[in-house]
């Protein structure tokens, strides 16, 4: 008997079963594959445009991903680092090799954690509530909690122009029966498909006339707890490339045989992660798409083209490939394909991703619907997380949307539901000036200590960290600069205007052309972290936004505060439009603000909701 199964190896099965055998249940990962635990079958690459704080909110409460990733890594560049922090996110390559390698190794030495090798093709259900699991070979093991973590392989179908061929990623065995018997439990099942790119023979590529694109001059990492594993100098380049006329007309003159447009797939693929074909359809009026070539591992000489995900035939495949510049004489080792596979529909999840209709199942991953290796490990340490406090009888931890990326995710996923693979972009957070990467530790430790998800030395290095942040603060907003005339010089060789008077280096910091570094190394002298640094830059330099942000919060808490009773009948309550009603009683939202984001929910209706609470439920 397990306190917590978890099914998958997938990065969010990885998160799962660590999170919860760290919190101390007896868990078992079980997996169809062992050595395909943590295996990267798409991009080699860890985070990414808003994803790479994702990485960092699973690091703050207590996950693997961002450890592993700062292991394993060939490069890592922070994104957008020109432009404000709120669109900031560290990106990596990862070593396909080595990021399983020691994932799996982390999960071997995890205590009250046992995994075992199985399909598993159903579950153990007793009166709408889940017992554990039964395998493809009959055996039954109990658990409290189950969480299903099964990426692609629900009935994965691999595609590449009109071949179907039935399996999961790299053509493994797929799980046949489970999405089956899920329905038959009353979840509703959707059909919805993902792609990867061509693996090109690295010394078949032209790379000298390919811009090169070098990992950057600084250290980077995205664990707060351990220290830098890399040297810059040994960082490998990455190469860009573009799509060109030839390459657009090889694809037109060819769409109807792609897997998409030839009628072969019934799956909705990702918006946010198109195929090629998709591009050259959606946006005819490009000249040219932007592509990369990435190396996927130091043990072996395959590298990925980052964004030239097709279902064509090898044949097309192999025009295409060699119709862009530097790739005329390339050779494929492994051809793109698209793969179709089931996933429940996310509106019938809890916010803690415990199932509403079976109890005692939680899910994560692409089987809620999401893409991404990263969206898959936020999900994968909540399920964890939560499984944990049900079996402990507490409260579930629910992020809101202004704690973390993973909370607007969740709550995207459960309020709103999703027709294609959902991607997290930056655009969904409303308050990303909040959720930054520098801050993740600051959002979200206080919540893991709560629920016991870090150690206690971990707790206690971020009670350092913040008491030194605002140490310093304190100290910018107490000294005082004094114009001497040395001082003045120092203003002058830097090409900074002087200040008019003595002022304290806190309003001094404000002014954008004044830097932390300038402040430190020629008045204050202090022995502060480049992490440190920049967190005291940002807090002070976007001081009103910030401020402004947390306003707009605390209007969206008091909504937050407003339970709505789980037995409510909507179809009491009168006024409401018929289309609010519908959306209502499906989704179920726990409070005012949850009810007031779901599609098709306007304002008159939360209006006329708020009403019959007061009226019914005696409620402020």
């Amino acid at each position: 008997m397990y306190d917590v199964i978890v099914v998958g190896g997938g990065h969010a099965g990885c998160e799962a079963s660590h999170i919860a055998a760290q919190m101390g249940k007896k868990t078992l990962l079980i997996t169809g594959n062992i050595k395909n635990i943590a295996d990267m079958p798409c991009n080699p690459s860890i985070g990414g445009t808003a994803k790479g704080i994702i990485v960092r909110e699973v690091d703050a409460l207590g996950g693997l991903m961002g450890k592993i990733a700062d292991k394993s890594h060939l490069q890592i560049k922070m994104l957008n680092n020109s432009k404000g922090p709120a669109v900031r996110s560290l990106r990596c390559q990862a070593d396909k090799i080595t990021y399983p390698k020691n994932m799996q190794e982390a999960l071997k030495n995890t205590k009250n954690l046992e995994i075992k090798e199985a399909m598993v093709e159903d579950l153990i259900v007793e009166n709408n509530t889940v017992k554990g699991i039964i395998t493809a070979s009959g055996e039954k093991i109990n658990s409290q909690m189950v969480i299903l973590t099964t990426g692609t392989y629900l009935k994965g179908n691999i595609l590449v122009g009109s071949e179907n061929t039935p399996g999961g990623p790299h053509g493994e065995a797929r799980s046949n029966f489970l999405s089956d018997k899920l329905k038959e439990y009353g979840l509703k099942i959707m059909r919805l498909k993902t792609g990867t790119p061509q693996r090109i023979k690295k010394d078949s590529i032209d790379f000298k006339v390919m811009k090169e694109e070098k990992g950057d001059n600084r250290l980077w990492k995205f664990s707060f707890d351990d220290d830098y594993h890399y040297k810059i100098e040994d960082q490998q380049s990455c190469f860009l490339v573009y799509t060109n006329e030839l390459t657009h007309q090889i694809i037109r003159d060819n769409l109807t045989k792609s897997a998409m447009y030839g009628g072969y797939a019934t799956g909705i693929g990702p918006r946010y992660c198109p195929s090629i074909e998709d591009k050259i359809v959606r946006f005819a009026d490009k000249e040219r798409h932007q592509l990369f070539l990435e190396p996927e591992s130091l043990y072996y000489d395959d590298w990925y083209l980052q964004g030239f995900s097709t279902s064509m035939p090898r044949d097309v495949q192999e025009q295409m490939v060699h119709s862009l510049h530097g790739l005329e004489k390339a050779v494929i080792t492994k051809y793109a394909y698209a793969i179709e596979y089931d996933a429940i529909d996310p509106l019938q999840i809890k916010p803690s991703l415990e199932n509403k209709v079976l109890a005692n199942l939680f899910t994560a991953g692409q089987i809620n619907g999401t893409s991404g290796y990263e969206e898959a490990a936020g999900q994968g340490i909540l399920a964890g997380i939560n499984a944990c406090l049900k079996i402990d009888a507490k409260e579930p931890l629910v992020l809101k949307r202004s704690d973390a990326y993973i909370g607007v995710l969740i709550d995207d996923l459960v309020t709103k539901g999703t027709a294609e693979p959902y991607r997290m972009l930056t655009s969904r957070a409303e308050f990303r000036l909040l959720l930054r990467s520098d801050n993740a530790d600051l959002r979200l430790r206080e919540y893991a200590h709560q629920v016991g998800s870090i150690t206690d030395e971990q707790y206690q290095e971020y009670l350092i960290k913040k008491q030194t942040l605002s140490e310093i603060l304190d100290l910018l907003k107490e000294k005082h600069l004094s114009l001497t005339d040395e001082a003045k010089s120092l203003f002058r060789e830097n090409n900074l205007e002087i200040p008019h008077h003595n002022i304290n280096f806190y309003d001094l910091l404000k002014r954008p052309e004044i830097t932390l570094d300038f402040l430190n190394n020629n008045f204050l002298k202090l022995d502060i972290s480049a992490e440190i640094k920049e967190q005291v830059e940002i807090e002070v330099k976007y001081e009103g936004y910030i401020k402004k942000a947390f306003k707009e919060v605390e209007k969206l808490l008091k909504l937050e505060e407003k339970e709505i009773p789980a037995d409510i009948d909507y179809d009491k309550i009168q006024n409401l439009a018929n289309e609010a009603r519908q959306k209502l009683n499906k989704v179920r939202p726990e409070t005012i603000a949850q009810a007031s984001r779901i599609s098709g929910v306007n304002p008159v209706d939360i209006s006329v909701l708020s009403v019959y609470l007061k009226k019914e439920y005696n409620h402020e």
